[in-house]
């Protein structure tokens, strides 16, 4: 009886061990299936590809010996986006199951790819200090944040995404289109016009905790005044004004809202390296700008022809789930310090005329014994920027956006600023030389997303 009892047990182990070979076979055999499935529905779904996206489909399947398996392709596709769906089944002979009379096992593979552009909104913030005169960094940035934009704006985006261009250095300078349409205080302690030299706006450091502007608020004109000594722009002279706190220039201004590729493709062009290194200012602007309080500023250059009326509504608001908002900071150092003369010596028209004469520190130095603690102070030391700068991007996430940042050519403390300012540590890019394209490249290609929906 024993004998007969452990042959019996020996033979149930060798069915439970077939059935398991049997399984095992059939899983391996329908992982492959879907592994065809997924990469052929991928391919499909691309909106770059040209060919008709069910034959890529068939074509994926056929080169794996795989043909006959398909059931049905689905393509499912508008102006923004395309779905393809492939339904795939084949059956299996069955070695040890068969004495159960299981002869086969159906192998099922379904798969979904979904290649959805949806409304984005962008700013894109692109650091143009002084240090970006090292080297090939200004030429490798241009080149980047030109494929970028070249990659997100498309004939199949047209009226989905927008830009907001803003670049950066001591300060942002905000441009007579967005200047002339805030609420800011233009007049000085006399009673006379501040300067109509540049347009950059003062903000609080209570302004940075957030994303908003405060269109009840009235900001103060930043002075106009040339700190240091020497210059980038104009090749390190003596005494020069070039280099002011301010930029001035038409190219340094903040573009809102386009889909013009040869315009912003070509104002970043003719960015140059100049001054210090204020990141929570450009970050504030680029937040800023995602924010519905930025919608009747937006709407006013809609109505001045500035900005495309399919851009109407925009900024929207943060419950609308088809847009995504999203920011792009890259900066190839950390914030440094910034310092703005003391009230009492700008507080008259003939002395902010004089110091838009003289380079403040030159002057200083060479006339009023290098008191500089007398003129001036210091408005943001480097800690308090980074500070700044933390508040600005935890005021952001909080309203979903999406930031993605890039630091270029950093030590490690620019390093850490940038990767807690991201929304996570893979949207944070530590890159050298030319591995900028490849990450402006990674972003773009995030954002027009390729994901599988199933």
């Amino acid at each position: 009886m024993m004998t007969i009892f452990a042959c019996f047990m020996i033979l149930i182990l060798i069915m439970i061990g077939g059935i398991g070979v049997d399984l095992m076979r059939n899983e391996m055999e329908r992982t492959r299936l879907q592994s065809v499935a997924d990469r052929a529905v991928l391919a499909a779904a691309d909106l770059d590809q040209t060919l008709d996206p069910e034959a890529v489909v068939r074509d994926y399947f056929d080169k794996s010996g795989m043909a006959e398996y398909v059931s049905s392709v689905t393509v499912d596709e508008g102006l923004n986006y395309r779905t393809v769906t492939v339904d795939a089944t084949t059956t299996m002979n069955t070695q040890f199951m068969s004495a159960l009379g299981i002869d086969t096992l159906n192998i099922p593979a379904r798969s979904r790819a979904e290649e959805k552009v949806n409304k984005v909104e962008i700013s894109m913030v692109l650091d143009v200090s002084g240090s970006m005169n090292s080297g090939s960094k200004m030429q490798n940035l241009k080149n980047a944040a030109g494929e970028f934009v070249d990659s997100v704006l498309t004939e199949d985006t047209e009226d989905l995404i927008s830009i907001n261009l803003v670049p950066y250095s001591q300060h942002v300078n905000a441009g007579p289109l967005i200047f002339n349409r805030m609420n800011v205080n233009t007049i000085g302690q006399d009673g006379k016009l501040t300067h109509n030299k540049s347009h950059c706006i003062e903000f609080d450091n209570s302004d940075f905790n957030s994303v908003a502007l405060n269109t009840a608020k009235t900001y103060q004109h930043m002075q106009h005044f040339q700190w240091n000594t020497t210059s980038i722009q104009s090749g390190n002279q003596q005494n020069t004004l070039f280099d002011t706190m301010c930029p001035r220039y038409e190219y340094e201004r903040i573009i809102p809202t386009s889909q013009n590729a040869t315009y912003l493709k070509g104002q970043i062009n003719k960015l140059k390296p100049r001054a210090g290194t204020q990141i929570f200012i450009g970050m504030k602007w680029a937040a800023a700008m995602l924010d519905p309080s930025f919608r009747s500023i937006n709407s006013s250059l809609i109505s001045a022809g500035h900005v495309d009326n399919a851009f109407s509504g925009r900024p929207v608001s943060y419950s609308d789930d088809e847009t995504l908002k999203t920011i792009v900071l890259m900066t190839d150092g950390q914030n440094s310090s910034a310092a703005r003369i003391r009230s009492y010596y700008y507080r008259t028209e003939s002395l902010r005329a004089h110091w838009s004469r003289y380079n403040f520190s030159y002057y200083v130095q060479r006339y009023l014994g290098s008191n500089y603690g007398r003129y001036s102070y210091t408005k943001y030391s480097e800690s308090t920027g980074d500070v700044l700068l933390k508040n600005m991007c935890d005021a952001a996430k909080e309203k979903n956006i999406i930031i993605w940042s890039i630091g270029f050519e950093v030590l490690d403390h620019g390093a850490n600023v940038m990767r807690d300012c991201a929304s996570s540590p893979s949207h944070f890019f530590r890159v050298e030389g030319v591995e900028i394209s490849d990450a402006f490249d990674a972003i773009a290609r995030q954002i027009n997303q390729l994901r599988l929906t199933q």
